[in-house]
């Protein structure tokens, strides 16, 4: 076991970060660690401690870090310009690509953040629809705008359909414009939408819920439920949009729905995301095609930026090679089976959740379907076994170890002794308090 060393400058940065940020920190997922550079599968800190990265940005680097081909298009255009404020070709370009590969896509606009893309799908969809309210799915992550963070991650549930605000700042007013089901229950969610539909702009779902795969039939009776009512549905795919499959979990899953959001991978590591779907909701974005009312103003300056869409279609290019996908997911597999045969060797109450290409696991016993299922997962468990793993040299988030093409063998291989070794350690301190 290796443990992790803080050297001079690692320090430093620190305790200027304490100075300079609120909490020491950005805010995102890893506190306690300042990455200096990533190459392949792997990162390494301020320090110079080396990780084999499953956190991977929060997902883009799906073909992993500092590419050559990817590194090189950001550099061909980086010495043309960064930046114009302007239709540029890579965009036109990765937007025909997308046009091309996702099912739902028949028209695309460009916007920097995940965050952004659901935002603008749930207006395009009030300003199609003329109503205000969107279904939303509890647990379910639409970035960080008010009407996303409700019950994103509610501490204490509230009664469907009502939700619960997830953030100080939200105005009331928000919480009355979302309504709220839980995932995975298709009979609750089309109850919903038969007794709201007069007042539903939209309906908007991770098709892969965080880490929870839809149970049989659910997607379909999303996809049913809304058609009958001439309600969009649309499908957060920043996650597993060119992930699952080249067109995304619709094609994984054979659900195909209005309108999708998009991002990480698109961008190739760099800020880009995407609102894709019907030509017939998407013409919202053109004053031309709606006229001023039904105009839907989206202004972005970075949006399609030349460098973001030079890196997202090399990455592109990359995936439609032969055997990409089925590499992809023959690493997660392999490493989702070790996990879940060495935890239940182990005794620790706990089981691996997900998909291949994105998984993790959760310390507790029974079914795991929807977000209130995962609130019983030990929660301390969980920290601890992600600390063991960081000293050991494996690098993940609070949630999801996200795979890559660019693990190796080698990486398959020395995260299953780090977890080896991890476990017999929390084996022995559950056995000792049990």
């Amino acid at each position: 076991m290796s443990t992790r060393v803080r050297g001079k400058l690692e320090l430093e940065l620190a305790e200027t970060a304490k100075q300079a940020l609120p909490g020491g920190e950005f805010g995102n997922a890893v506190p306690g660690i300042i990455v200096r550079e990533g190459r392949g599968g792997r990162v390494w800190d301020e320090s110079g401690n080396e990780y084999i990265d499953f956190l991977l940005g929060s997902g883009p680097m799906l073909v992993g870090h500092a590419h050559p081909e990817v590194v090189a298009a950001a550099q061909a255009q980086l010495a043309k310009g960064t930046t114009f404020f302007a239709d540029n070709r890579h965009g036109i370009e990765l937007a025909r690509e997308i046009v091309d590969a996702v099912p739902c896509a028949e028209k695309v606009r460009f916007v920097s953040t995940g965050t952004e893309a659901d935002a603008y799908a749930m207006r395009a969809a009030r300003a199609f629809r003329k109503r205000d309210k969107i279904l939303k799915f509890e647990g379910g992550y639409h970035g960080m705008s008010d009407y996303a963070l409700i019950s994103l991650a509610p501490k204490r549930p509230g009664n469907f359909p009502q939700g619960v605000p997830d953030s100080a700042g939200i105005p009331a007013s928000v919480q009355n414009e979302m309504l709220v089901a839980p995932f995975n229950d298709a009979e609750t969610a089309e109850s919903l939408i038969r007794e709201h539909h007069e007042e539903l702009a939209g309906v908007i779902v991770e098709p892969f819920q965080r880490l929870l795969p839809p149970v049989a039939g659910f997607l379909e009776a999303l996809r049913k439920s809304t058609s009958i009512y001439g309600i969009p549905l649309i499908f957060d795919e920043v996650v597993t949009g060119f992930r699952f499959a080249y067109g995304g979990a619709q094609q994984y899953f054979g659900v195909t729905p209005d309108l999708c959001t998009l991002g990480k991978v698109i961008g190739g590591g760099f800020p880009l995301a995407a609102v894709a779907g019907r030509a017939d909701i998407m013409a919202h974005f053109d004053r031309n095609l709606v006229g001023d009312e039904a105009f839907l103003t989206q202004i972005g300056t970075l949006s399609g930026n030349p460098i973001a869409a030079a890196a997202g279609l090399a990455t592109l290019a990359i995936l439609r090679r032969p055997g990409s996908y089925e590499q992809l997911f023959a690493t997660g597999r392999e490493l989702m089976d070790a996990l879940g045969q060495m935890l239940k060797a182990s005794g620790v109450p706990a089981q691996v959740i997900g998909i291949a290409p994105v998984f993790d696991v959760v310390f507790a016993d029974g079914s795991i379907r929807d977000y209130r299922d995962t609130l019983r997962g030990n929660a301390e468990m969980m920290k601890r076994f992600n600390l063991l793993l960081r000293e050991r040299g494996i690098l993940k988030g609070h949630s999801k170890y996200y795979v890559s093409l660019a693990h190796t063998p080698q990486d398959v291989q020395q995260t299953i002794e780090a977890w080896r070794s991890a476990i017999e350690e929390l084996g022995r301190a559950h056995n000792a308090n049990n």
